[in-house]
């Protein structure tokens, strides 16, 4: 006899990727300053930039730099493996807000988001990452988990 396998345990909340993307502009048109919003679970970078990173479009290519405000995130290395890939991460201390995530494509492009804190209560949350929905027309929302 033998069993099967246990069932996949419930998805929590903490495992839904929270991110909001603005469609790109049409050919011609000048580029937008944000991308979109990501609402991170924690602090710690590294724990939460390889969910980031499987959720974002196939046509952004693949991610390879990492740009993040050091003020913001708990301590995280130089570099992170990320899906067989290494991932360099690069901080910043200037002061900007508000507080964003650059990642970087050699040969597709660069991207920018607006990072939600991670503490942010869902009302808060859930305005900051609508407003990207209010930057451009049309937007499209990737697994957002805001209640």
């Amino acid at each position: 006899m033998t069993l099967a396998p246990p069932p996949p345990p419930p998805l929590s909340s903490t495992s839904v990727l929270r991110l909001r993307l603005v469609s790109q502009p049409a050919h011609g048109h000048m580029a937008r300053p944000i991308d979109g919003a990501w609402w991170p679970h924690s602090p710690d970078l590294a724990s939460e930039l390889p969910r980031l990173l499987g959720g974002l479009p196939h046509s952004w290519g693949q991610i390879t730099s990492v740009l993040v405000d050091a003020t913001v995130w708990s301590p995280f290395p130089g570099r992170l493996l990320v899906a067989n890939q290494v991932v360099r991460l690069r901080r910043t201390t200037t002061q900007r807000s508000p507080t964003t995530v650059c990642l970087l494509a050699p040969g597709q492009g660069r991207w920018d988001l607006l990072v939600v804190p991670p503490a942010a209560a869902d009302a808060e949350a859930g305005r900051l990452m609508q407003s990207m929905a209010t930057v451009v027309k049309d937007s499209v929302g990737l697994g957002v988990a805001v209640r």
